[in-house]
């Protein structure tokens, strides 16, 4: 198998940078889009350190925030496999946190 990339599947760290760097991919047909597939999708906006999948959804960690704000710019309302993706930055869901 060549070009397969080898990323964790960690991306549930909590400290602020990792928060913002990370991206929530929503409305996910994961019956058809596995894995492999988010990490060659999203590959191009920066280096990814960690890519989880679960029903549905999906998150990707990224090396800095720059790149996953690339990503959410890049790729939101994407159509994949006939379903438009709906993204969000790490951002917005920790100052959901704040008062």
């Amino acid at each position: 198998m060549t070009g397969k990339l080898q990323t964790s599947n960690v991306t549930n760290k909590n400290d602020p940078r990792s928060l913002n760097s990370r991206v929530f991919i929503g409305n996910l047909n994961t019956t058809i889009v596995k894995k492999t597939d988010i990490e060659v999708i999203f590959a191009k906006y920066g280096k990814i350190v960690g890519c989880s999948v679960h029903k549905g959804y999906a998150f990707v960690q990224y090396l800095n925030e720059r790149n996953a704000r690339a990503a959410v710019a890049g790729e939101n309302a994407r159509v994949i496999a006939g379903q438009p993706l709906a993204m969000d930055g790490g951002r917005k869901r920790q100052q959901s946190n704040s008062k």
